[in-house]
């Protein structure tokens, strides 16, 4: 932008403030102390300047990423101030990763804000894209995998790390500790423990082809990786029919079989990946941004 600011000054100011979160108030505090005094208003003058200056590339990396034939997408909070108090928005993202089935396409992440979670703004996010939509299981999303979406639905893939860790609460000592706590009856489950040794062993199968072409990932998914899921759909069903529904274990079952085939569309498809962790990776940073 033009004025009395120079790029590396710029520069500095939007790092300090996305990338290592430091309020545009505590930089005016840091640059007054070294003789530099600027206003807040002229901060955020600057600050969106830069913004208007950077958007081509963002519409080129945007581009790059929707043009993808897989895209993961995830949400977090973020605090928005306000007059009264603090209300809670949203940072979405959505990321383009081809590295794990050994594409070339170099990866990006592209973030959007939004003051709520309605699911109208995925939708607006990405118009238009009929892809392989990875996601946790977030309703928000569901519209983006019907009839009528653009030219056809979008193929929706789950991630597998998000069912774990429904079974793996029901394991773990500390969330227990955290039961106990507030009154409830901590439980080792007998029953957990079984399915998460059946999905581990789908992750490592995952962790041997890594990287490899989608087309060797598929083959050794449907000669190594079927044969598991099938034994997991059959023990979920003998074993969900003989607990009662308000069962914590028959609830982690549901969460898998309530949309069984968004599970495993990886087994028909070498480029989709077992998680969605390429997505909650890209959020550490804003929630390394809420503690600062």
């Amino acid at each position: 932008p033009r004025g009395m600011f120079g790029p590396h000054f710029l520069a500095n100011l939007a790092f300090q403030k996305y990338g290592l979160h430091q309020p545009l108030n505590s930089q005016r505090d840091r640059l007054e102390a070294e003789g530099i005094p600027l206003s807040l208003s002229t901060l955020a003058d600057q600050i969106g300047a830069i913004c208007v200056a950077v958007k081509p590339l963002f519409l080129l990396l945007e581009a790059h990423g929707l043009a993808a034939d897989r895209l993961h997408a995830d949400d977090t909070t973020v605090p928005l101030l306000a007059k009264l108090k603090t209300s809670v928005a949203r940072i979405w993202d959505y990321v383009r990763d081809d590295r794990p089935f050994g594409g070339p396409a170099p990866p990006v992440a592209l973030c959007y804000y939004s003051s709520d979670r309605r699911g109208e703004h995925p939708r607006a996010h990405l118009a238009g894209y009929t892809g392989i939509l990875q996601v946790d299981r977030y309703a928000g999303f569901n519209a983006l995998f019907e009839e009528g979406w653009a030219d056809k639905p979008m193929t929706r893939a789950n991630c597998w790390v998000h069912a774990r860790r429904e079974f793996f609460k029901l394991v773990d000592i500390r969330q227990q500790l955290k039961r106990k706590k507030k009154g409830t009856a901590p439980l080792i489950s007998p029953l957990a423990t079984e399915a998460l040794e059946i999905i581990d062993r789908l992750s490592a199968i995952e962790r041997g082809i890594n990287g490899k072409p989608a087309a060797e990932r598929l083959a050794v998914r449907q000669e190594l990786s079927a044969p598991i899921v099938a034994e997991l759909e059959a023990w979920m069903r003998e074993t969900r029919s003989k607990l009662s529904r308000h069962d914590a274990v028959a609830k982690a079952i549901a969460y898998l079989q309530n949309d069984w085939a968004g599970f495993t569309t990886f087994l028909a498809d070498g480029r989709i990946c077992l998680s969605n962790n390429a997505a909650e990776r890209q959020l550490r940073s804003v929630a390394r941004g809420r503690k600062a």
